[in-house]
């Protein structure tokens, strides 16, 4: 078991037992991790009305309002229960900020669907992890042939990249999270990561 499950586990074992105000401490605790999830995956044109913290604030009134409905059926990890809550809220919020139309239940798209990170914002992120404020000239080329290459791959290969690179989920939380088999999961990762180690292998990604 990892530090952070031991850590979530601990808290959860509390709370089953009635100590309701460990609940603020197992949410904080995944406050980092559910920040960068919101920032990589919020509607760029929000960013004027609504913040990652605007969000988590509601999602985590939700958490509170539906702890016992989790505690009672934990069929999933704590963290894979919140970070749906979190892009529930998220899908709620664009909704409403950006005008979209009402759907029919039935012609819904998924919550992954509506808050799936853009190969632009992904591209963004890995040039900020791999270059420094000084390699400028570098920077825009290498976002660019980063986008590309992010584009051209499968969207569920680009989203279990996003989920292992950016917000630190296990392979078996991805599986969880998108409905699939450990192997699967960490077979996509792999090939998300060849794809991108080829880019960055060759003499302007270097």
């Amino acid at each position: 078991m990892s530090a952070d499950a031991s850590v979530a586990d601990d808290y959860l074992t509390q709370l089953r037992a009635g100590r309701h105000e460990v609940l603020g401490l197992l949410l904080e605790h995944y406050r980092e991790r559910l920040w960068r999830m919101l920032y990589l995956r919020m509607d760029a044109r929000l960013t004027s009305r609504l913040s990652p913290e605007d969000v988590l604030q509601e999602a985590f009134l939700e958490a509170a309002r539906r702890l016992a409905e989790y505690l009672a059926q934990a069929d999933v990890p704590f963290y894979v229960w919140l970070r749906f809550l979190t892009l529930q809220r998220l899908a709620q919020l664009q909704r409403y900020h950006l005008g979209a139309a009402r759907r029919d239940v039935g012609r819904e798209q998924s919550l992954q669907a509506l808050a799936s990170p853009s190969a632009d914002s992904l591209a963004g992120q890995l040039v900020g992890h791999l270059t420094s404020p000084s390699q400028a000239a570098i920077r825009g080329e290498l976002h660019e042939q980063l986008r590309n290459a992010l584009e051209s791959m499968d969207p569920l290969d680009r989203e279990v990249l996003a989920l292992r690179h950016f917000e630190d989920m296990s392979n078996a939380e991805v599986a969880q999270a998108l409905g699939l088999q450990k192997d699967a999961a960490s077979k996509r990762y792999v090939r998300a990561l060849v794809r991108l180690r080829e880019i960055l292998g060759s003499p302007t990604g270097s």
